[in-house]
């Protein structure tokens, strides 16, 4: 389960952690604390899987030879590489969550604007649309790689991460203002 700042837990898709620590073993080895931290990070603090969920699942792809164990290091952590089974492994978890969203990412611009509860959902409506522009457009983009330049990928970054700044000042300043 992730459990999110305002106390609500939400359930994490099965198998999405078997992927993410396969997607983090093959850049770089890593413990099983280090994994934590991590995904911890990346979710701002939003997600914080339990040792009882990482050991287990390390166990699991050390025994499938996916993983092998490096030896301990000063600090005493054991730390886990991939294998070349796993690079295949992985490659075939990719194919597979790469069908699933092309089976469903129809459903993104409906859950951006028709799914809103809550009492503040009519001043959040004048945002569908243009959030609704932005997925279906990053859609087409998706679909359409072929002919994508490294110079258009570090546009469409930069566009992004613009859009990204805007709406973390915007919603630190109303942190910063419900605290005062």
């Amino acid at each position: 389960m992730v459990s999110s700042r305002v106390g609500k837990t939400v359930g994490v898709p099965r198998g999405l952690l078997r992927f993410l620590v396969l997607q983090m073993l093959s850049e770089k080895p890593m413990s099983g604390a280090e994994i934590v931290e991590h995904i911890e990070k990346q979710t701002g603090g939003r997600w914080k899987p339990s040792p009882g969920s990482i050991y287990p699942l390390l166990a699991w792809m050390l025994d499938k030879g996916f993983t092998k164990e490096s030896p301990k290091e000063e600090e005493g952590f054991k730390r886990y590489s991939f294998t070349v089974q796993g690079s295949k492994f992985l490659e075939k978890q990719i194919e597979f969550g790469q069908n699933f969203l092309n089976k469903l990412e129809f459903l993104l611009p409906l859950l951006i604007g028709g799914v809103q509860f809550g009492s503040g959902k009519e001043k959040l409506r004048i945002a569908v649309e243009p959030a609704r522009q932005v997925i279906s457009t990053f859609m087409s983009i998706r679909h359409n790689l072929d002919g994508l330049s490294q110079e258009d990928a570090e546009e469409i970054a930069q566009v992004l991460k613009e859009c990204s700044q805007k709406l973390e000042n915007f919603a630190q300043r109303r942190k910063d203002d419900s605290e005062t």
